[in-house]
């Protein structure tokens, strides 16, 4: 007799589920995380192609990001409206859309006409719809309700998942994107022949952006044209080319020395169409002095091929090039780019302000928490942040990176951003979250980074004020400080700072808590601040102040140490970033 399986029960479904959550939540390059996605989607149900949109360009079209199953062609060529097709419905509308039989289906938009199911479900992340998950099927009535209510759920991991990617490949070419300034700025100091510095230019900027077309018109003063002095992937001779002032793209920002981005030429009036197959462009000048000199033009046969973030790297590329041709006006191009560089760490200061927390989470109860961070330069490599992933409960976290600077305020950044993800992943799970959990996990991830010689020291406290417990888990912070009415004193755990080795085990240790009890967590910027005399703050004197105010908000607590860390320094420097977190227990 054949024995038909069972079918997996709800709570097979929703273990299922989880695990295809954690593992798609896990992976942070978005081109690995996308060919992924169907691979996880095979284990829920059966489908014969499948692909990705992603919301994408100033037009908000739905591209494919990722297809299995399709011609590479069709890949290519397919945008979608919104609303347009079953798949943009889903998209405007913001809910999945089912379809038994696609022959019935008159918004099927699909170039797969073999097709006689689909299954589309939006991408929703934060309240807003990034994308959607296009499921196809040979045979009719190949997807069910409970697909659909699976699929729904799978594609809220996803949409966190592709935020997470996103920041993290954002901070990634964001770090490239300095290195390479910086490179281009080295060539500028050791390379006098102009077109050899060019021709390192063009292909530095290819790491950046994808262009299909490279090129750099100087000015002949005398005849009033731009005439083609460099060019890649032209396929003409690049002499061949003379635009007048004025006309085209080239022309118009040369004569308005302004820089120019079009999404779409065949919608702009000044395109001149001298190369085939353009549909974007984009136009630097480069300018001396408020005087033009020529431009650098990049082209490219997709639509919306260029961001104004490569406005902004293009402009400063065709000031530098500009600073090659004309060689005595060096300095002045060196003072521009200080300037440019102070600005950009003014609104690396300003985001960074913005990514620490400005006060307590809202409704939290029995508890007060307060933080303050000082930065010993421009950038710090401290972190804190307080996190209530469950009502009821408080999270705080208290790191260091190692260094300072730029890179140490991007790990830092990085580090901040998994703790957060780690975090409120207990509200999925809770029965699978610990604290020692969640520095196993950023230690693996970091490690596998390997991010130069870099590393956090992080204190993670999990404050459960419902059962009245604390459980901490140390990866090398100073040992935080508990003051309750009898005692003060410092916590012993010990742990290895993150992303030093792999496979990590740390401890974690569970406590009371009790109405009255102080809780502080700092940085050794505080301990080891050092006064004239090479003294240093020390652990003892925090314990004195934190007795002495252990009555006051936390705020107050917090303020109270760094002003005795400030007296006790005088007129010696800060060398260290300086963080401090306290939390009153108020019940």
């Amino acid at each position: 007799m054949h024995v038909q399986p069972r079918p997996p029960s709800d709570t097979e479904l929703l273990s299922t589920l989880f695990e295809l959550g954690r593992e798609v939540t896990a992976v942070l390059d978005l081109e690995e995380l996308l060919a992924k996605i169907p691979q996880l989607i095979a284990r829920l149900t059966r489908f014969n192609a499948f692909s990705v949109y992603l919301l994408e360009g100033a037009r908000q079209e739905l591209r494919i990001a990722y297809a299995t199953g399709y011609p590479d062609d069709a890949i290519l060529k397919q945008r979608l409206r919104l609303g347009q097709g079953v798949v943009g419905a889903a998209v405007e509308e913001g809910r999945p859309i089912l379809v038994n039989d696609i022959r019935r289906e008159p918004r099927y938009a699909g170039p797969l006409r073999n097709m006689l199911s689909q299954l589309a479900v939006p991408i929703r992340r934060k309240g807003k719809v990034i994308g959607a998950l296009n499921l196809l099927a040979e045979t009719t009535d190949a997807f069910s309700p409970q697909d659909e209510a699976l699929l729904r759920q799978f594609a809220a991991h996803v949409a966190v998942a592709i935020e997470n990617a996103r920041l993290f490949k954002a901070e990634r070419q964001y770090v490239e994107t300095l290195e390479t300034l910086a490179e281009i700025g080295r060539e500028i100091s050791s390379i006098l022949d102009p077109e050899v510095l060019l021709t390192r230019i063009a292909n530095l900027t290819k790491r950046l952006i994808d262009y299909r077309t490279f090129g750099i018109l100087l000015l002949n003063e005398a005849t009033g044209e731009l005439e083609m002095k460099f060019a890649v992937s032209y396929g003409e001779d690049p002499t061949s080319k003379r635009v007048k002032l004025g006309s085209g793209l080239v022309g118009w920002a040369a004569l308005h020395k302004e820089a120019v981005l079009v999404s779409d030429v065949s919608q702009d009036p000044r395109y001149l169409n001298l190369v085939p197959d353009v549909r974007s462009e984009l136009v630097a000048p480069m300018l001396l002095k408020e005087r033009c000199i020529g431009v650098i033009d990049l082209e490219s046969p997709e639509l919306d091929a260029f961001t104004k973030e490569h406005k902004e790297l293009v402009t400063l590329l065709a000031s530098q090039a500009a600073v090659a041709i004309e060689n005595a006006r060096l300095y002045e191009e060196v003072r521009r780019n200080e300037e440019r560089i102070e600005r950009e760490l003014e609104f690396a200061q300003r985001v960074q302000r913005a990514l620490l927390p400005t006060g307590p989470p809202a409704r939290l109860r029995h508890a007060d928490v307060a933080g303050r961070f000082a930065a010993a330069r421009e950038l710090g490599g401290d972190i804190h942040d307080f996190l209530t992933p469950e009502p009821n409960s408080l999270v705080v976290a208290v790191g260091d990176v190692s260094g300072k600077g730029v890179p140490a305020a991007l790990y830092a950044a990085f580090a901040a951003e998994l703790v957060r993800s780690r975090t409120f992943r207990r509200r999925y799970a809770p029965e699978r979250f610990s604290a020692s959990g969640v520095l196993q996990a950023m230690n693996t991830i970091l490690h596998e980074r390997q991010l130069e010689a870099y590393y956090c020291t992080l204190c993670y406290a999990l404050f459960d004020l419902k059962r009245r417990t604390l459980t901490i888990s140390n990866s090398g912070l100073p040992y935080p400080i508990r003051s309750t009415g009898e005692e003060c004193g410092q916590i012993a755990l010990p742990g290895v700072p993150l992303g030093s080795f792999p496979d990590v085990v740390y401890d974690e240790v569970t406590m009371p808590l009790e109405g009255g009890d102080v809780y502080v967590f700092c940085t050794d910027g505080i301990y080891e601040a050092v006064n004239e005399q090479g003294a240093e703050f020390g652990s003892k004197r925090v314990c004195e102040i934190v007795s002495a105010h252990r009555r006051e908000p936390a705020r107050m607590i917090v303020d109270a140490i760094f002003d005795a860390v400030t007296a006790f320094r005088g007129p010696a420097p800060q060398y260290d970033d300086m963080t401090a977190v306290a939390v009153r227990i108020t019940m």
